[in-house]
């Protein structure tokens, strides 16, 4: 699977993004979003909610001090943030890889580091602030069915791929 890069220098490019990811997302995939801070993977978590089905009036706030938001909507969404953590076993009481095998969808934001504890196969979202794109990869069978069956998607975004 190639890395697939989308220049992102608005918020309706991050929600198409989310809106296309939407539309093949199953429960038990997961999907990790790395960035510095204030580089979008809230927002996009927000948007993909939304996509997902959650009422736009309801608020989508960082996980960052309570680690794990829930969602009901398409889906059962977990919306991690892993930043605070400084080991694997504290991921792992987290309980995140069971409740993944029992059909949660998780998005976890500072997950790359504990992606073995999180049951791997991910697709990666790196967003960069400068200059402010998003680079998508995957790392199994799954992941990298998912990003590569909305390939005529990406091309229309302006994705470039390597590798």
């Amino acid at each position: 699977m190639s890395t697939i890069h989308i220049e992102n220098e608005s918020e309706e490019t991050t929600e198409s993004i989310a809106q296309v990811l939407a539309r093949r997302l199953v429960g038990g995939d997961l999907l990790i979003l790395s960035g510095d801070l204030g580089a979008g993977k809230t927002f996009f978590t927000r948007a993909l909610l939304y996509e997902l089905g959650l009422e736009r009036e309801q608020r989508v706030p960082s996980p960052t001090f309570t680690l794990i938001h829930e969602y009901e909507v398409r889906l059962h969404v977990l919306h991690a943030d892993l930043y605070r953590l400084s080991d694997s076993d504290e991921v792992r009481h987290l309980g995140m890889r069971e409740r993944r095998e029992q059909g949660a969808l998780l998005v976890v934001e500072w997950g790359r580091p504990y992606a073995a504890e999180l049951g791997a196969d991910a697709v990666y979202l790196d967003f960069q602030l400068a200059p402010r794109k998003l680079v998508m990869s995957a790392d199994g069978p799954r992941s990298t069915q998912l990003l590569s069956s909305h390939g005529q998607d990406w091309v229309k975004m302006g994705a470039t791929y390597d590798g």
